[in-house]
C-alpha cells in the first residue's frame, strides 16, 4: 500500500528543493539562453533526478545508473578522455601553425590557473583541492573534470562544484571577457587590423599532432592522456584517409560521452553535499581564475604589440583561454565594433587552440606534482 513514507516526499529536505531549483535554472540557461546547452541541459536534468528520487537512481544504494556512470566512466577518467578525442577531431590547429608565436599567448593565459590556486590555498584549501579549483582558469571543462577526479577523488562535492563552475563560466565568456579586455587595451589598439595568415601545408598539419604528442610525453608525461587523445582525434581529421573515424569521434562518440558526463556530474549535485560555503568559495574562485586568465593573455598581447611595432592587436591574447571558439568570437566581435574592416577571428584562433594544449599541460604538471 502506498503511503507518505514510501513516496519521494518523505526523504526530501530543503536542500533537495533548492538543488532542484538549480537544476531547472541550468536547463533554462541551456535551452532558452543557449549557454552550453549540450552540458548544462543534461547536468541540470540529472540534478533533478539526483534530488527528487535518491534511492531510485543509485544515490543511496549501490548499482544505480548514475552511480555506475560516475564511478566507472567519469572518476576513472574515461569520459573526459573520450571527449578530448572528439574535441581533437573538431579542432583546426592551422591558425597556430601559421603563426607559432601565438602559442605563448595561449600559455600566458594559463596564469589564471596558478593565480586561483594560490588564492585558494590562502582561503584555506589544501594543495590538491586548490589545484582542482585553479584548473577552472584553463576554461576547459573536460580538463577540469579529469584533474579534479585525479586529485580529489574522495571529495565529490568539490568535483561537482568545479565542473558546474567551469562549464557555467565558459558559457559566460562573452560577458566576462569584454570588460577585462577593454580595461587593458586602448581604443587605438583595439582598432588594429592584422593581415591574412599564411596557408598551412597538409604535411604540417599531419606532423603537428605527432610532434606534440612526443614532446609532451617526454616533458610532461602526466599530461599525455589528455594531450594524446586530443592529438589522436586531430590526426584522424587531418590525415585525409580516416574520415570515418573523424566523423564518429566528432559526432556519435562525443555526443554519447557528453550525455554520460552530464548524468554523472549531476549525480554529485545532491543538496546536502553541494550546498555549503565551500561551493560558494569555489564559484567565486572560478570567476577569479577566468578573469586572471583573460588578463594574463591580454597583457602578453600588449608585449607582442610593442615588439611588433604596433602590428599585433593585443586583444588576441585574451583568446588564450581554451574556450574554443567562444573566446575568439569575443575578440572578433570587439574588433569589428571598433573597426568594421578588422577581422581578427583566425588570428585569435591561434592562441585559442594553443590554450587547449596549455591547459591540458598545466593539468599534467599539477597531477604529476600532487596526484
Amino acid at each position: 500500500m502506498l503511503d507518505f513514507f514510501s513516496t519521494g516526499l518523505s526523504a526530501l529536505v530543503w536542500e533537495n528543493w533548492v538543488m532542484m531549483g538549480v537544476g531547472i535554472v541550468l536547463i533554462y540557461l541551456g535551452i532558452f539562453k543557449k549557454m552550453e546547452p549540450l552540458l548544462l541541459g543534461p547536468i541540470g536534468f540529472a540534478a533533478l533526478l539526483a534530488n527528487v528520487a535518491r534511492t531510485e537512481m543509485g544515490l543511496t544504494d549501490t548499482g544505480g545508473l548514475m552511480e555506475i556512470i560516475y564511478t566507472q566512466l567519469i572518476s576513472t577518467g574515461v569520459i573526459p578522455l573520450i571527449i578530448f578525442l572528439g574535441i581533437g577531431t573538431m579542432t583546426d590547429f592551422s591558425p597556430l601553425l601559421a603563426n607559432p608565436k601565438t602559442f605563448f599567448l595561449g600559455a600566458a593565459a594559463q596564469i589564471g590557473i596558478f593565480c586561483a590556486l594560490g588564492l585558494a590555498v590562502f582561503m584555506g584549501f589544501g594543495l590538491s583541492e586548490a589545484a582542482s579549483i585553479g584548473i577552472i582558469g584553463g576554461a576547459d571543462g573536460p580538463t577540469a573534470i579529469y584533474t579534479a577526479t585525479r586529485l580529489v577523488e574522495d571529495q565529490p562535492g568539490i568535483i561537482a562544484a568545479v565542473t558546474v563552475s567551469a562549464y557555467s563560466y565558459m558559457a559566460l565568456v562573452p560577458i566576462i571577457q569584454p570588460p577585462i579586455i577593454k580595461s587593458l587595451t586602448t581604443k587605438k589598439q583595439r582598432q588594429i587590423s592584422m593581415g591574412k595568415l599564411r596557408k598551412v601545408r597538409p604535411i604540417e598539419k599531419i606532423l603537428f599532432p605527432i610532434s606534440v604528442t612526443i614532446i609532451v610525453g617526454i616533458i610532461v608525461p602526466f599530461a599525455l592522456p589528455l594531450v594524446g587523445m586530443l592529438m589522436l582525434g586531430n590526426l584522424f581529421q587531418v590525415s585525409g584517409v580516416m574520415n570515418r573515424l573523424s566523423k564518429s569521434g566528432g559526432n556519435e562518440l562525443i555526443n554519447v560521452a557528453t550525455i554520460f558526463l552530464g548524468l554523472g556530474i549531476g549525480f554529485l549535485m545532491v543538496g546536502d553535499t553541494f550546498l555549503n560555503l565551500q561551493t560558494i568559495k569555489i564559484l567565486l574562485l572560478g570567476i577569479f581564475a577566468f578573469a586572471t586568465a583573460t588578463a594574463g593573455g591580454t597583457l602578453l598581447g600588449q608585449l607582442f604589440y610593442k615588439l611588433s611595432g604596433g602590428k599585433i592587436n593585443p586583444m588576441i591574447g585574451a583568446a588564450g583561454v581554451s574556450a574554443v571558439p567562444m573566446a575568439s568570437r569575443v575578440v572578433q566581435k570587439i574588433g569589428l565594433k571598433e573597426n568594421p574592416r578588422s577581422h581578427l577571428l583566425m588570428h585569435a584562433m591561434g592562441p585559442n587552440v594553443a590554450g587547449v594544449i596549455g591547459s591540458a599541460t598545466a593539468a599534467g604538471v599539477l597531477i604529476g606534482l600532487l596526484g
